[in-house]
Order: structure tokens, then C-alpha cells, then sequence
């Protein structure tokens, strides 16, 4: 597991200034590895045509246009916008953004 301060990623931000930047409900989700309650995100039942990036770091996630409802609560995707990238500084773990 690659710690979260590792030099080789591209972006390196002290826990205070994530906390800044961040929202309290976006910090626990994007560094401490939380999850929203269901049918309560932003973008749980957003329509919007776009891209749904990474918090953290930009990386595209998916597409509006892959998105369905899948009745749990969170946005669901059938396809992923381009090549996995390695998980970015937001999370303790080195598994791929999903």
C-alpha cells in the first residue's frame, strides 16, 4: 500500500489543506474511505449531461451518459471513460479508481 504522502504522486496536499479544501461529508469519503448514505450525495440522482471526476485528483471516473440507477442509492456506471489510473492521494489504497 503506498502511503498518501508519497512523493511520486503528482499532487501533495498536508492534511490540513484536503480538510480545506474539502467539505467535512468530501474529506470522510475521500480520505478516510466513508461512504454517503444512500439517496443523499449531490449526484445520486443528478441528470446532467458530463463527466464525473475524481475529487481528489480530476481523474475522469465516468460518464453521464453511462450512468443508471441501479435502486442503491449511489451513481452507477456501466463504463469506465478511459484507461484505469492508479487510485490517486485521496485514499490510503492502491487498488484503481472505480
Amino acid at each position: 500500500m503506498k502511503p498518501t504522502n508519497d512523493e511520486s504522486y503528482a499532487w501533495q496536499k498536508t492534511d490540513a489543506e484536503w480538510r480545506a479544501e474539502l467539505d467535512p461529508m468530501q474529506y470522510q469519503v475521500a480520505r478516510q474511505a466513508a461512504t454517503e448514505r444512500p439517496f443523499s450525495g449531490k449526484y445520486w440522482d443528478h441528470t446532467e449531461v458530463g463527466r464525473y471526476n475524481c475529487i481528489g485528483c480530476g481523474t475522469p471516473l465516468f460518464a453521464s451518459d453511462a450512468k443508471f440507477d441501479a435502486g442503491c442509492g449511489w451513481p452507477t456506471s456501466t463504463a469506465h471513460p478511459g484507461p484505469r489510473t492508479p487510485r490517486c492521494a485521496t485514499s490510503s489504497s492502491t487498488a484503481p479508481h472505480s
